[in-house]
């Protein structure tokens, strides 16, 4: 019966070794944000882009909603509910407001522009800027994840900016909350317009070993960081989302 039942629901054209490399894949993004509470999509989303379209947006949302609630759940106690509820009301409003502006204007700049201002945010960061994680700051930190997720498939940077210098679990399991619930209206609005269906649900769940056992070794690795280190893996997975972002748009091919 289980052999039946994974055959059936085996994806449809995918090989063996491809499904390894997803797997690979779907393994280091979720260790990455299992350690510093952010680093899934900004790992998987351009590697997915140029390799395993297949994932892209569904599949990779679910899984990212999935790794970001275990995080939460994980560290549940560390969640700061004030700051936590800001974004996400933020993250709303953002992604509605990407939807307008897409329908109005080319995309590609509205990226970059957003990009590059990560870009310039982690050069300021490390040269002593710091903004406060406040319930303000969070608030228009979700609003442009929101708008940047909805438009480029990442959208922790701007949050992760904000969160910096909370403690790791804190920020680990506050930044959870935020992009799962995100994800889950996503996830809602995308299976509403016909792009999140049985297939993409299959895809997501063949994958799911990989994810959780890339989330437990997260559990052993993430007490060996510092918050000095954590904030560092931060500002260099933000950078890595933002570079992705222009590579994408630079060779879209």
């Amino acid at each position: 019966m289980t052999l039946s039942f994974l055959a059936s629901s085996w994806p449809a054209g995918m090989s063996g070794p491809q499904y390894a490399a997803m797997g690979a894949v779907m393994f280091a993004g979720a260790c990455l944000q299992g350690i510093g509470g952010i680093g899934f999509a900004m790992l998987s989303a351009p590697v997915a882009a140029l390799f395993f379209p297949q994932l892209i947006p569904g599949p990779l949302l679910a899984m990212g909603c999935c790794v970001s609630l275990l995080s939460a759940v994980r560290e549940r106690r560390a969640i700061a509910w004030p700051l936590a509820g800001s974004a996400l009301s933020g993250r709303a409003i953002g992604g509605a407001l990407a939807v307008l502006a897409i329908s109005w204007l080319r995309p590609e700049p509205l990226a970059v522009v957003f990009s590059v201002s990560i870009l310039a945010a982690v050069v300021l960061s490390l040269l002593g800027w710091r903004v406060r994680p406040s319930v303000g700051n969070l608030a228009i930190a979700g609003t442009a994840s929101g708008f940047m997720g909805t438009i480029t498939s990442v959208g922790a940077p701007p949050v992760a900016i904000v969160m910096q210098h909370l403690s790791p679990a804190q920020m680990r399991a506050t930044a959870g909350s935020v992009l799962g619930g995100g994800a889950v209206l996503s996830l809602l609005m995308l299976a509403a317009a016909g792009r999140f269906g049985l297939a993409e649900l299959l895809l997501s769940a063949s994958l799911a070993p990989f994810l959780l056992a890339g989330f437990a070794a997260s559990s052993r690795l993430r007490g060996r960081f510092s918050p000095a280190a954590v904030r560092a893996l931060l500002l260099a997975l933000c950078t890595a989302g933002a570079c992705g972002v222009l590579v994408r748009l630079a060779w879209p091919g």
